[in-house]
């Protein structure tokens, strides 16, 4: 993950500044509200993150989908069993092997995305696979917003020897590319599990990858919350903190961490979406979600050897990934429009 200076600005001067105040009489309204009024307008991004939340609450019906219109579980084989379409009974997955294609509403809502070669539902499949995907996501992008705040806040602020300890653990880890680091870490922790202490977790636990991606993007977000507290330790404001006899603690979080909300809260959305990418790519590798347990990753690992015969077993699963990922890269660059339009922000893998 990179920043990059403020590079671009449509209006440049203060004069052009005011001449747009006025034009849309911005005048006392404060950062935040300004970059909501921004954001409005722009319909482009409320639509992704529209669509976006759509498919977020898609995915939390599963269990509704499943026992109410299914009628099955995601690992439920139906191997032998036949179902009627248009009055004709068909095999759900044949004699040769191929499973029965998508039935949008021909057999009453069952097998809608068809099944796969184990008989297995991929309609019920996939959004319980999105439910795992989009938690894992989430949760490892808050896991890499905190670390990162922590040790980009640590570092920038007291500099010296605690500065050039994080620093050189952030460039030995930066060194790595994320998914081969993500991989290493997978294999190693999908064979014999994580043990912290006491603590035990195996191997095919949702929290193996959850713990693998939250760690591997930490130098992507830290590496430039550092390079902003170095700035912003050295303004008035912060000096003003330090003359009233504010401690270091006190001054980081409530006179420098106000100032890297912005910077912080378009990460996050971008950090979402590669974290669903690179939890798709490890899991496709073997190195992610481990089965039974679906994710959009292992849907399309298992539907690549049938991409000839049945190619739903692939496609379905790929097109859920791209739309969520495209949703969230969009709303992101929305967001950071909104709260800062001359910033360039950009995630590097």
């Amino acid at each position: 993950m990179a920043t990059e200076p403020a590079t671009e600005t449509t209006l440049q001067g203060p004069a052009a500044w005011e001449v747009q105040a006025e034009r849309e009489h911005v005048h006392g309204l404060g950062p935040w509200k300004l970059g909501l009024r921004r954001l409005r307008r722009n319909k482009v991004a409320l639509f992704f993150g529209a669509l976006f939340v759509i498919l977020v609450l898609s995915c939390v019906a599963a269990p509704v989908w499943a026992d109410r219109v299914a009628k099955t579980t995601p690992e439920a084989n139906h191997l032998s069993d036949t179902i009627k379409v248009d009055g004709k009974s068909k095999n759900v997955v044949g004699l040769d092997g191929v499973p029965i294609g998508p039935q949008w509403l021909k057999a009453h809502g069952k097998f809608f995305m068809g099944a796969d070669s184990n008989g297995r539902d991929i309609m019920v499949r996939l959004l319980y696979g999105g439910r795992n995907s989009l938690m894992i996501g989430i949760v490892a992008a808050i896991i890499t917003t905190i670390l990162s705040i922590v040790l980009g806040l640590v570092a920038g602020y007291f500099r010296g020897p605690i500065d050039a300890v994080i620093r050189a653990l952030l460039d030995i880890m930066w060194s790595f590319p994320v998914i081969i680091l993500g991989v290493a870490l997978g294999v190693a922790l999908a064979l014999g599990g994580l043990v912290i202490g006491p603590i035990h977790i195996a191997g095919d636990s949702l929290i193996i990858p959850i713990f693998i991606i939250g760690l591997v993007y930490v130098p992507y977000l830290a590496r430039p919350v550092r390079g902003q507290v170095l700035s912003l330790r050295e303004k008035e404001f912060v000096e003003a903190a330090r003359a009233q006899g504010a401690g270091p603690i006190r001054i980081m979080f409530t006179e420098v961490m106000p100032n890297l909300a912005s910077t912080v809260i378009v990460f996050f959305t971008l950090l979402i979406a590669n974290a669903i990418l690179l939890e798709s790519a490890l899991s496709f590798l073997g190195a992610g979600v481990q089965p039974p347990n679906p994710s959009w990753g292992t849907m399309i690992d298992e539907g690549v050897n049938r991409v000839a015969t049945a190619p739903h077993l692939a496609v379905v699963p790929g097109i859920m990934l791209v739309l969520t990922v495209l949703s969230l890269n969009v709303f992101g660059d929305g967001v950071r429009d909104a709260l800062d339009p001359r910033a360039k922000v950009r995630l590097e893998r």
